[in-house]
């Protein structure tokens, strides 16, 4: 087998134009359609929100077919608000799919993080014209983000883009599974009326439970355990890479980790610095995408956000992060 690479190694560029060609839902859902989609009986509103959710198409994108059958009012935006694991990104890659192109799909992160590799202004140079922006996971957390993701939201509008959104979710949260329809609305209240609201109730269908902890394994058991993997593999000292972090634009976290099957991290260890945790969740989210999986030693990785910043203001965003690395810990070869 190959030597391990290592991700700190690679200082990934991107043009504009490559940047917005990534915006795609990411591979796990490569296979999702309406069809596919599979509504639990016990919760008659993810029927409903498969109907509705193929009615928008009807309704956007072919009129011919309302000769036949009436399609539904249809605002120009739509969200989807619910819990964990009820397939919202499911349906949100649907609707993607199946409407026509030119189209975006991306994370709120992702798009904050273009804004920022780009500029305001090249950011809606490069996404006007698109048939329809989809933001899975919106984010309500940093009022300057939201307020940024709104203006350029209402600009893709005006020039006529449909708009699709999902809240930002994350598992188990003692209850604090999602922000309500209410809470989105207030927040983007400068193009709220754009919005229809479909709720989705239902349990995580993954039953993903963020109690326990990833194994923390040595040295030598990572070796070994890359060593199962076939394809690329990396390996990183944790500091080494939160490092070089600060020095590649998140933007351009997808080409760190392009290619990669497996992550060894050496001496993980709990962050103290809340720059440091806010770009290790995004490229937690890119790892999560591409599905990488993760082994690590020293502290276990769902402990690498300390206490107060599990406290604090960006808590969702954390426990997020933390389900998705306690699942990559457990991917299998």
């Amino acid at each position: 087998m190959p030597a391990p690479i290592s991700l700190v190694e690679r200082s990934p560029e991107a043009s504009a134009e490559q940047i917005v060609a990534s915006l795609k839902p990411p591979r796990q859902f490569d296979a999702a359609t309406f069809e596919s989609y599979r509504p639990d009986p016990a919760h008659p509103s993810q029927q409903e929100a498969l109907e509705r959710m193929q009615g928008v198409v009807d309704a956007w994108e072919a009129p011919k077919r309302r000769l036949f059958r009436k399609a539904p009012e249809t605002k120009p935006g739509i969200y989807l608000d619910g819990g964990f694991g009820v397939g919202k990104t499911h349906l949100l890659a649907s609707l993607w799919k199946a409407m026509p192109g030119p189209k975006y799909f991306g994370t709120f992160i992702e798009y904050t993080a273009l804004v920022g590799a780009l500029g305001y202004a090249e950011t809606v140079q490069q996404l006007r014209g698109a048939r329809i922006v989809c933001i899975d996971e919106f984010e309500l957390d940093d009022p300057g983000d939201t307020m940024v993701m709104t203006r350029l939201l209402g600009e893709l509008a005006e020039g006529g883009t449909k708009l699709a959104a999902t809240s930002n979710t994350p598992p188990n949260a003692l209850g604090e599974g999602r922000f309500a329809a209410a809470d989105f609305l207030r927040e983007i209240q400068a193009i709220a009326d754009r919005f229809d609201i479909l709720r989705i109730d239902g349990d995580d269908y993954r039953h993903r439970d963020v109690s326990g902890h990833a194994p923390v394994l040595t040295e030598a058991e990572i070796d070994a355990e890359l060593a199962r993997f076939d394809g690329t593999v990396a390996l990183d000292s944790f500091d080494d890479l939160v490092a070089h972090l600060t020095r590649v634009h998140p933007s351009r976290y997808v080409g760190l980790v392009q290619g990669v099957r497996a992550l060894g991290l050496r001496d993980v260890r709990t962050l103290q610095d809340q720059n440091d945790a806010l770009r290790l969740v995004a490229l937690v989210d890119r790892l999560y995408d591409q599905q990488v999986a993760l082994r690590g030693s020293g502290t276990s990785l769902d402990r690498v956000f300390g206490e107060e910043m599990l406290g604090g203001g960006y808590r969702k965003k954390y426990l997020r992060a933390i389900s998705r690395l306690m699942a990559l810990a457990g991917e299998q070869p």
